[in-house]
């Protein structure tokens, strides 16, 4: 068969078309939606387990997103594979589960062959269908009607409309689910660490500060000039000034030292006490690193001393490694 060439203005009219249609399928369920869908809200409300979701093909790939939609907004998920479920894996569902089974016909092989078991060990059934009145809507404890005219397929046989239908449904649960329980920002970042929300909610001053030898500690008697090797050496852009027990007294950067130098070119043999800044802005590490970097992007500050709660100094915190870490 030989490709048919077409303009772009038909490419584009052809995709516009695909998205319209499948909007007003989304539009038209929305408007059939009944009280099986809170049915469905409190039977996930009310499990004391996971919701277990299934599905072959297309609808199983659709399952699976669904699974993960709840297990991050707050509801624990898995999936099971259907066909798997008859050869063992079964034994992933237990009392106290809920089973949020997909299927378009409702009538799949694979599906119908699991629903006696589920029914013997007690777990209710959430249906994602196109046809209430199938062996799985009548297996069902609330059936979430997905029916679509038709698929956006040009011969009506792909799963497209159906599948976007079950997509849109799956989401609407998860999110009413989530509301129901007051499911947080801060919830949400728990489950997201790596994630750039969980990050700015959740890495705190003392995940990202440096410590070790990449902190440049100096005391008052430190000539400047040492000062200058214990910043280098920390790879550090300052270092802190502190007593014996570790208290901070002051902090002196870099540029602090060749200011200096321009001024006194014997600054670098002399104590880097009467140079420091004795009253430096300084954090404590259980603050939020991004709260802290709008400070010190606001104020211009690239290094900032961290402090335990008796002023001792435990870490640096630099403005390149907040920035590194991803908070923005």
């Amino acid at each position: 068969m030989t490709p048919q060439t077409l303009e772009r203005g038909e490419v584009l009219d052809f995709a516009r078309d695909v998205l319209r249609q499948e909007a007003q399928a989304l539009v038209a369920m929305a408007e059939c939606l009944g009280e099986e869908f809170p049915r469905a809200v409190d039977l996930v409300l009310g499990c004391a387990g996971r919701v277990v979701t299934t599905g072959m093909g297309k609808s199983g790939a659709v399952a699976r997103k669904i699974a993960g939609t709840l297990a991050s907004t707050g509801t624990p998920s898995l999936f099971l594979h259907p066909a798997e479920g008859v050869h063992g894996d079964l034994g992933m569902v237990t009392v106290g589960d809920v089973l949020l089974a997909l299927s378009n016909s409702g009538d799949t092989e694979e599906l119908n062959a699991i629903l006696p078991a589920i029914a013997r060990i007690g777990v209710p059934i959430i249906a994602l269908t196109g046809r209430e009145d199938s062996p799985l809507g009548r297996a069902a404890a609330a059936v979430l009607n997905t029916a679509v005219e038709r698929e956006v397929c040009p011969f009506n046989l792909a799963p497209t409309s159906s599948t976007t239908a079950q997509i849109a449904m799956g989401d609407a649960l998860a999110i009413a689910v989530m509301r129901c329980r007051r499911f947080t920002s801060e919830d949400y970042a728990r489950l997201h660490p790596r994630g750039a929300l969980g990050r700015r909610l959740l890495l705190t001053v003392g995940d990202v500060m440096r410590t070790g030898d990449r902190l440049a500690l100096v005391t008052v008697d430190t000539l400047l000039k040492d000062v200058l090797f214990a910043i280098t050496r920390a790879h550090a852009g300052a270092a802190v000034v502190v007593n014996e027990r570790g208290i901070m007294l002051g902090f002196i950067t870099d540029g602090d030292i060749r200011r200096m130098l321009l001024e006194d070119e014997d600054a670098l043999r002399k104590p880097c006490a009467a140079h420091m800044n004795a009253q430096p802005r300084a954090i404590t590490p259980e603050r939020l690193a991004v709260e802290t970097l709008q400070t010190m992007q606001a104020r211009q500050i690239s290094e900032m001393p961290v402090l335990d709660a008796n002023g001792r100094v435990i870490g640096m915190l630099n403005l390149k490694d907040l920035l590194q870490a991803g908070i923005v």
